[in-house]
């Protein structure tokens, strides 16, 4: 599947400010992006770099003036998303190292407070992408997705309290019960062709059977039609801009997938 993602982000500042942007994806094993733009409103310097896991950022500083930035890719994603019912559980001694960061607790994927929860999920599951699935659809069938239902960042306990969420709360959630059971797990930001209402999505993967696999509490089938953006331990590693300072007076952000062809 051949797809556009745009995004264009709109900022109306009042002072000069320093920004970290996420916004340019990467080609990798499940994408290859085949072109890109990447345009300001205004000039300014911009110093790009790759953060600890990988992801593409950019750095630069805003002038206080209406301030937008515009993305768009055209990438070849896969439109069937791989998934391996029976796939084992990797035992940690046999864990790539880059990997175990993603199996302890973290700001918004208290895992070590869900343990018992966890495993009564998945007493009757093979260890592994079983254990995972069931997680996945026991998250959808008892927490609502709720698109727009949240403006700030929920903690997998506070989305528990809660009840419902939007798609990082739920994957939140997916992350911290998956490592409470020594699955690796961690959230991805980006696009979904298709979605509904449109805008940027989150899901998360899991590491079992010695590779990664996706898994999305938020949509009632597993599709393809996804580009990803950035990987993180939560939510916290991959916003896709921080802005330092003053808090825009407007600020709006619109995102399209369309289905391309040259």
């Amino acid at each position: 599947m051949r797809v556009r993602a745009c995004c264009e982000l709109e900022l109306h500042l009042d002072v000069a400010t320093p920004l970290i942007l996420m916004l340019r994806p990467q080609s990798g094993a499940s994408q290859w992006i085949s072109s890109e733009e990447y345009t300001f409103s205004h000039p300014v310097p911009v110093v790009e770099y790759s953060d600890i896991f990988g992801n593409h950022c950019q750095r630069l500083v805003a002038p206080a003036v209406e301030f937008s930035i515009s993305t768009s890719a055209v990438v070849e994603t896969a439109d069937v998303i791989d998934q391996k019912p029976g796939a084992p559980f990797t035992n940690i001694q046999d864990l790539p190292a880059e990997v175990l960061t993603y199996l302890v607790p973290t700001r918004y994927c208290e895992s070590d407070r869900l343990g018992v929860a966890a495993r009564k999920m998945v007493t009757d599951y093979r260890p592994g992408y079983d254990q995972v699935k069931a997680i996945t659809d026991w998250i959808r069938e008892a927490f609502p997705y709720k698109p727009g239902t949240s403006d700030i960042l929920l903690s997998a306990i506070e989305v528990q309290k809660q009840q419902h969420g939007v798609c990082r709360d739920l994957a939140h959630l997916g992350i911290a019960y998956c490592r409470s059971i020594s699955i690796p797990a961690r959230m991805v930001v980006g696009y979904l062709h298709g979605l509904e209402p449109m805008d940027m999505h989150a899901w998360f993967e899991a590491f079992v059977g010695d590779r990664w696999y996706t898994f999305d509490s938020s949509q009632p089938v597993l599709r393809g039609g996804r580009v990803a953006i950035a990987y993180g331990r939560d939510a916290a590693d991959v916003s896709v801009f921080h802005q330092f300072g003053p808090l825009p007076r407007y600020s709006a952000m619109r995102v399209s997938v369309d289905l391309w062809s040259d």
